[in-house]
């Protein structure tokens, strides 16, 4: 299965250097540079600590899930290597990935 914009997936995090896995959401498209060998993607957290997380619920998840309690950190954004994806997740609708991309232009637009 190639991995598109909207799933969720399970991939080692770049940024820890270590083999465990957290979950990231892909936002890039198959217009986006290197889709299929790399994705642009944001973190997801159970971590309650920032008020401009955007939290999920049951209703944004077209398939499949999130065992606890998760958020879009849409600030957090990296770039994953296909090679670091180690399993799917599940899917979530479009409307909470649009959101979660309109707040990321947000944070990096022009003022």
């Amino acid at each position: 299965m190639r991995d598109e914009r909207c799933d969720v997936v399970i991939a080692v995090d770049p940024f820890r250097g270590d083999s465990s896995g957290r979950p990231f959401l892909i936002v890039g498209s198959e217009e986006t540079p290197f889709h299929g060998e790399q994705y642009i993607a944001l973190s997801l957290t159970t971590r309650t600590w920032y008020d401009e997380r955007l939290p999920l619920n049951e209703g944004d998840w077209d398939d499949g899930g999130a065992p606890r309690s998760s958020s879009i950190m849409p600030w957090s954004v990296n770039s994953i290597d296909a090679d670091l994806i180690e399993r799917y997740q599940g899917r979530l609708g479009t409307d909470v990935v649009d959101e979660a991309t309109t707040r990321l232009v947000e944070y990096v637009g022009p003022d």
